[in-house]
């Protein structure tokens, strides 16, 4: 056992906890793609952590998610379960056994559990957002996911995002470019490692995602899906071209963009960060599974829909410089009391109540003590109830983060601190 495994009582391998103030920046990611995603008429969906294995190898039993990385297991009902290691599946599931009225427009936010080495940005549980349409094939429905992921990045204010664009076509398509793909990769196999070979018999498209370097010369000469799409297909993929160019989203058409998973058809898209390096890049991304519901016993059900992982976002933020969650106070108020803690008690109760984030100090602490945890606490304004101020009806109220110069305690009338602090909440805000 590694010396790191040595304690159960840290985080295990591959996971992390998220602690304030960091949490916060959590919280305002996700805030804002639910805010978004209502505008688009979406509604949140919640599926459980784990589901029956057979959900989750429709993604391919080639995919290294399947064979290598997905964490199943035979419950004491001998039942085989997984932890889910992706976001579609379980809302296609949830869809076929539920038979909610098309289009189904939903998000969600949950964890995804995958066995792979960590590293900066991966690990073995990881918090998706996400976003699937069902019952709909139009292009233009495409167009708006991609625009609802595409506007979330700007609304965070990252500039360095590239919209990669690629369609996989129909099934019968893609069976006919496999085809031709595996004779070429393993006519250009000689000289190259084992592990290529294996990839070109086993699952010819995984090659075109590798980013070993040796390989990189014959992936860029390789033929392209593009040049095998049926008519239908190519119209499709014309049109959603032009559905981007139409509200002004730039993208780049990336021939070899297969994404990771057997279910994608047609259209597929990827989001990739120049401010992170180029092995690494992709920030989130999706397409269109139009058999996955049929698959799992449903209906045929067209569907498109895309996920990005929450810590990916938040490296890409500081990769820019982009300031998530951060600016505003953590608490409106904290409360120092020097008349025993009762008057706290009742004030914090009025500020909460108020709408008012407001906390206090416990045990008796000294007045010097409570101001210094006051400072701690990231709180705009500082409270003071002493005796000679509860005398008055007034508190003493102090600007600990000196948004409006008030270096000066003010005193404020008791009964109107929640309304002082209010109107003050609102300038911050403005």
């Amino acid at each position: 056992m590694a010396a790191s495994d040595a304690s159960p009582y840290r985080a295990p391998i591959g996971t992390h906890d998220v602690l304030p103030p960091d949490s916060e920046r959590w919280a305002a990611v996700v805030g804002r793609f639910a805010e978004r995603a209502a505008r688009f008429g979406y509604g949140l969906v919640i599926t459980p952590i784990f589901e029956h294995a057979e959900v989750f190898e429709r993604i391919g039993d080639s995919t290294d998610v399947v064979r290598k990385e997905m964490y199943d297991f035979v419950d004491r009902g001998d039942r085989r379960l997984a932890l889910r290691p992706e976001g579609t599946a379980p809302v296609v599931r949830a869809y076929v056994q539920h038979r909610p009225t098309p289009p189904w427009k939903t998000w969600y936010v949950a964890p995804n559990f995958r066995y792979e080495r960590p590293q900066k940005g991966r690990y073995r549980q990881h918090w998706q957002l996400g976003a699937e349409v069902l019952g709909v094939d139009d292009p233009d429905v495409d167009v708006e996911v991609i625009a609802l992921a595409h506007g979330f990045y700007a609304d965070l204010g990252l500039r360095q995002v590239r919209l990669l664009v690629n369609s996989m076509g129909t099934p019968e398509d893609r069976a006919e470019y496999v085809e031709v793909l595996q004779r070429y990769l393993l006519d250009h196999a000689e000289g190259l490692d084992p592990e290529f070979r294996q990839r070109a018999e086993e699952h010819p498209l995984r090659v075109l995602d590798a980013k070993q370097e040796a390989w990189q010369d014959v992936i860029e000469r390789a033929p392209q899906l593009t040049e095998h799409l049926s008519a239908d297909s190519r119209v499709h993929f014309e049109r959603v071209q032009e559905g981007l160019e139409a509200l002004g989203i730039e993208h780049e058409l990336a021939p070899r963009l297969v994404r990771g998973f057997d279910y994608y058809t047609s259209t597929t898209f990827e989001f990739a960060s120049d401010a992170l390096d180029a092995a690494q890049n992709a920030i989130g991304g999706g397409g269109r599974y139009d058999r996955l519901a049929e698959e799992m016993g449903g209906p045929a059900t067209p569907g498109i829909g895309f996920g990005m992982g929450i810590e990916r976002i938040l490296i890409v933020c500081d990769a820019e410089g982009v300031s998530v969650g951060t600016d505003a106070p953590a608490l409106d108020a904290f409360i120092i009391d020097n008349t025993g803690g009762e008057a706290a008690t009742r004030l914090v109760a009025q500020l909460r109540d108020a709408g008012l984030r407001a906390d206090r100090s416990y045990g008796g602490r000294s007045v010097k003590a409570q101001w210094k945890e006051a400072d701690r606490s990231g709180a705009a304004y500082g409270v003071m109830i002493g005796p000679d101020e509860l005398a008055r009806g007034q508190v003493g109220v102090k600007d600990l983060r000196g948004a409006h110069g008030d270096k000066e305690q003010a005193e404020v009338v008791l009964e109107q601190v929640a309304a002082w602090l209010l109107q003050r909440a609102e300038e911050r805000a403005r």
